[in-house]
């Protein structure tokens, strides 16, 4: 087969959405809360940075204030995200994953992992591990080794 130039990004934003839409299929199966990537996003955010508020989130993520909020309202819901007080700012309400919001990364980290031993059963192992590599070697080189995690809306 032949590559079309300028087909990698499409090829990686189809093979990402497939990965996520998998993921979502097994939380559905397991009757888990109605999470969304913007939930998976706000997990990896505050299990990776210390001391985030709302603003900070709604800025990591590209939504309003209020759109944040609402993320935070729903997390709180169900129980894998608390509000403490900030540290330094008597104002401010800082965002913390709660034990059930660990475990939650936990698994989903797990099935994670199974997605892409799913992809490593199509493709080889070795030829995964290959593609690991030259993806973090990419991301290195152009982000400096800065690369965040956010979403492209």
């Amino acid at each position: 087969m032949t590559r079309r130039r300028g087909e990698i990004p499409l090829l990686l934003a189809m093979t990402y959405r497939a990965m996520t839409e998998a993921l979502h299929d097994r939380i559905a199966a397991e009757g888990r809360e109605p999470l969304r990537p913007a939930h998976g996003y706000t997990f990896r955010l505050l299990l990776d940075h210390a001391d985030v508020t709302s603003v900070d989130l709604a800025d990591h993520l590209g939504v309003t204030k209020q759109a944040a909020s609402k993320i935070v309202a729903e997390l709180e819901g169900w129980g894998y995200v608390e509000r403490r007080p900030h540290p330094t700012d008597g104002r401010a309400r800082v965002l913390a994953l709660t034990d059930k919001g660990h475990a939650y990364v936990r698994h989903a980290d797990e099935m994670w992992a199974e997605i892409e031993d799913r992809w490593a059963a199509v493709i080889g192992a070795q030829r995964l591990d290959d593609i690991h590599h030259d993806l973090r070697a990419y991301v290195d080189e152009v982000a400096g080794g800065r690369a965040v995690l956010r979403p492209v809306w």
